[in-house]
């Protein structure tokens, strides 16, 4: 049925048709009419103090709990100022909704100094997410919404900028607010099912490369690893989709000399839902010696990196289950348990050597998180050399990390959306002293949330990456060095809790005492005092 509504309302009615109850942003002159509009739908707003905030935490939120995120700003600074987490997003097959007010449908083409007037809004968009769609009337907003969510259902999830002419959100018409599409998942061919299957049926030494792509076919991967008895090994964005304590599980970080030695030595590479990136690999391609076979949403990412002798392109767990119902019986394989530990016993060393210097950080959260907690990292060394190999994952998209954009300020507003999304389960974001800073204020939100959230700062007085690349080239090393701040009293200027340790003894024990504490804790750690 229609009904007449201003177009920030049918905003809002389409968005809570499609099962929306928490929505991030920052109210601004532009967008008002969506605002007055949440609480009559029972829609929470959450405010970060910064719009990249905002859309990070909506990528939180979309990573923990499996649905899209959703993003509202204003026009011009803020929705710009959001770019760069929908960047991150798009980079890491997140979906999420960025909403924002548009320029007036009549505004002069060249532009007349309209607040927060930009050049071409919805062009700068459309260059770092799926698509940037601008509506012409109210009765297309609900249109338009549901467009957006059948995108992100459909093939690679990616994020999506709708902008709605800011006269159009006071503007009143007959609207028809769409329910959701139903989207089923991308069925395999049989064709390719079976060629998958022949392939692997005939490996007598293969193993699985699991991506992010694989996070929601965690019980598939399982039974097909154990079918084949093939180790697995995960990228970052994939980490935990098979648990670190399986017998074949090898570890997250394929950039380690034992999964390029492991790979060499397989007759057979499944890729499951990787891009195989730079971004994963670090040091170039694998050595695939065999075939390798290829299983992903996105038809575009089985040609690009590696070429695959055999591609799948159907949602994975389909996929996956497709394959492993065309397999020969058989019965467990002890040469697949063998070639797993052997694997695992060189990764694990290469793992702890690699990131020494965290070893008594990430002890302490393994302790702290258990086997449903959540790790929300942001791109700094104590997360890509240390928690990203040292640290066991259990289940599917417990390690947040901004992986292929590599941004920095990710892991705070990141983990506030995460917590959000997963209140009942531990989450701790996990900084360097560089990174912080980027997206500090949010403590404040967090704050104003009473979230019980501990934000661990691994401080190593700057750039501590830059630093040793800087090093390595043999350049000066300059503009990388940091003062140390009282980061602990930050955040209690803020309304955290805060302490400094030196040393890592303490820190489960404070990790303990932030997970039940009425609010976030900022715990300081100095790397020069913990090791």
């Amino acid at each position: 049925m229609s009904t007449t509504l201003t177009g920030g309302e049918a905003l809002v009615a389409a968005l809570h048709k499609h099962d929306v109850r928490t929505v991030f942003g920052i109210p601004g002159t532009h967008n008002l009419p969506v605002y007055m509009a949440l609480a009559r739908y029972g829609i929470r707003h959450v405010s970060p103090r910064h719009e990249q905030g905002a859309a990070f935490a909506a990528d939180g939120w979309a990573r923990a709990g499996g649905q899209p995120g959703v993003c509202v700003t204003t026009t011009g600074p803020a929705l710009l100022n959001a770019a760069t987490a929908a960047a991150q997003a798009y980079s890491d097959s997140v979906p999420m909704l960025l909403v924002s007010p548009g320029l007036p449908l009549r505004h002069p083409g060249r532009g007349n100094g309209y607040l927060h007037e930009v050049k071409d809004q919805r062009a700068a968009m459309d260059a770092v997410v799926a698509y940037s769609h601008r509506v012409t009337s109210v009765a297309e907003i609900p249109l338009a919404v549901a467009q957006a969510y059948a995108a992100m259902a459909t093939g690679r999830p990616r994020p999506v900028h709708l902008e709605i002419p800011l006269d159009l959100l006071d503007e009143r018409d007959r609207v028809h607010v769409l329910a959701p599409v139903p989207v089923p998942p991308a069925v395999p061919s049989a064709e390719q099912a079976a060629a998958a299957a022949r392939v692997l049926a005939a490996a007598e030494r293969p193993v699985i490369i699991a991506g992010g792509g694989s996070s929601g076919a965690a019980p598939e991967l399982r039974e097909l690893a154990e079918r084949l008895g093939a180790p697995v090994v995960t990228t970052a964005n994939g980490k935990g989709t098979f648990d670190d304590g399986h017998p074949l599980a090898v570890g997250a970080g394929p950039h380690h000399a034992a999964v390029r030695a492991l790979v060499a030595d397989s007759d057979v590479v499944l890729a499951v839902g990787t891009e195989l990136a730079p971004a994963d690999l670090w040091n170039g391609p694998l050595d695939v010696t065999g075939p390798l076979v290829r299983v992903d949403i996105d038809a575009q990412a089985v040609v690009t990196n590696a070429r695959a002798d055999v591609a799948v392109v159907a949602d994975a767990a389909l996929a996956l289950r497709a394959i492993r119902d065309r397999l020969p019986p058989a019965g467990p394989s002890a040469l697949g348990n063998t070639r797993a530990a052997e694997a695992r016993t060189a990764f694990t060393a290469q793992a702890r050597a690699e990131g020494a210097r965290y070893l008594g950080l990430t002890g302490a959260l393994a302790q702290a998180l258990g086997r449903e907690g959540f790790l929300v990292g942001d791109s700094a060394m104590a997360c890509y050399y240390g928690a990203l190999s040292n640290l066991p994952a259990h289940h599917p998209r417990s390690f947040l990390y901004p992986t292929g954009l590599g941004t920095l300020g990710y892991g705070l507003p990141a983990a506030i959306g995460a917590k959000l999304a997963r209140p009942d389960a531990p989450v701790v974001a996990l900084h360097g002293d560089g990174g912080i800073m980027f997206t500090i204020q949010e403590l404040a939100s967090a704050a104003q949330l009473g979230l019980p959230l501990p934000v661990i700062v691994s401080d190593n007085g700057g750039y501590g990456e830059i630093r040793d690349e800087m090093a390595g080239r043999g350049d000066t090393v300059h503009a990388v060095d940091l003062p140390r701040p009282d980061f602990a009293g930050i955040a209690r200027a803020m309304g955290c809790h805060g302490v400094r340790i030196d040393g890592t003894a303490r820190l489960a024990r404070e990790l303990e005492t932030a997970l039940a504490a009425d609010r976030p804790t900022l715990i300081h750690l100095p790397e020069d005092a913990a090791r």
